[in-house]
């Protein structure tokens, strides 16, 4: 197998798993993989997933990667808040939620975090540039929210260092409401309703 032809074939993948060769290439002898390995070509992240070495790693190839390697699963939480700017430092490691259990891969690339939600749950992201799943700034809130129930007060609120401008600037109230209601849990929205009085609504 020529490794030139092979990376063309998959070079649209910002990640790319045994079963995607398998599926361009049948008969794939897989000791190729720890040749190419060995001459730094491509690079494992977990068992069963690779990227080639001269792909540059920013922040998106970083959520692409997280989408891809525990499925299905969604950014969101810090790392979503970061991408919103509601929390001025950066992520240390890649946040998403799953309704898979709760994991976490620490590999040479980056720590990718997985927090379990219901399935029921598992809504509100939209789809970025390379069909990256991330979730709307609203759910991130409310997603951090269910899933810390001990952020819960205005000092709890103050000590996340939240930024309230953009938070006011970008929130869509409906659809924040309408995600309250999907929750279905009394603690949450009274959460909320604190928290709202927190960022300035009235």
């Amino acid at each position: 197998m020529n490794f030139v032809h092979f990376k063309n074939s998959l070079r649209d993948f910002p990640v790319f798993s045994i079963a995607d060769i398998r599926a361009a290439y049948g008969g794939f002898d897989h000791r190729r993989l720890s040749e190419w390995q060995k001459k730094g070509y491509i690079q494992k992240i977990i068992k069963g997933y690779y990227f080639f070495s001269d792909v540059d790693i920013n922040e998106n190839r970083l959520a692409a990667i997280a989408n891809q390697i525990y499925k299905p699963s969604y950014i969101s939480l810090e790392t979503a808040l970061s991408h919103y700017r509601l929390i001025p430092e950066n992520v240390y490691m890649t946040t998403s939620v799953s309704t898979r259990r709760t994991y976490r891969f620490a590999t040479p690339l980056a720590t990718f975090s997985y927090r379990t939600i219901k399935p029921a749950l598992f809504f509100g992201y939209s789809l970025m540039a390379d069909r990256i799943k991330i979730a709307f700034m609203e759910k991130a809130i409310l997603d951090f929210l269910y899933l810390n129930p001990l952020v819960r007060s205005e000092d709890d609120f103050l000590s996340l260092r939240l930024n309230r401008e953009e938070i006011l600037s970008q929130m869509q109230m409906e659809r924040l409401m309408n995600y309250v209601q999907r929750f279905n849990q009394k603690r949450l929205a009274n959460t909320v309703e604190r928290f709202l009085s927190w960022v300035g609504y009235a």
